[in-house]
């Protein structure tokens, strides 16, 4: 069919798009390409992080003596020491002997979440 004059033709464009919002949907997808690799790999176990060197070492104790200076008592393989620690400086204060593990004792048991919540929302005096 032939156009005539006079009559309008109609248009056949892709409605305009802003490039904010081009940027906006490419950053998102950035963003969540992120967050899925970052599950990932904590899921499976490919992060840099090893946990062998904290097994070997561990903080039984500690307590602050001011604002940023504290005393602990850290386990390692052979011994115990306790440590001085301020801001700048770690000093050792004494070596103790290993503490003897008795294989007997029970293992104190650690809450569930769901216990902890009940036990703040039922403390006395709360609003």
């Amino acid at each position: 069919m032939k156009p005539q004059p006079g009559m309008l033709h109609p248009v056949t464009t892709a409605p305009p798009s802003s490039p904010l919002i081009e940027v906006s949907g490419a950053l998102l997808g950035i963003i969540l390409l992120i967050l899925i690799a970052a599950w990932l790999a904590k899921r499976f176990g490919i992060s840099g992080v090893k946990n062998t060197a904290t097994k070997a070492l561990k903080v039984s104790a500690s307590a602050a003596l001011g604002q940023r200076e504290r005393v602990v008592i850290v386990d390692v393989e052979d011994a115990r020491l306790v440590l001085g620690v301020t801001a700048t400086q770690v000093t050792l204060l004494h070596k103790l002997p290993p503490t003897v593990v008795d294989p007997d004792a029970p293992e104190p048991e650690t809450p569930d979440f769901a216990s902890l919540m009940k036990s703040v929302i039922k403390r006395p005096g709360r609003l």
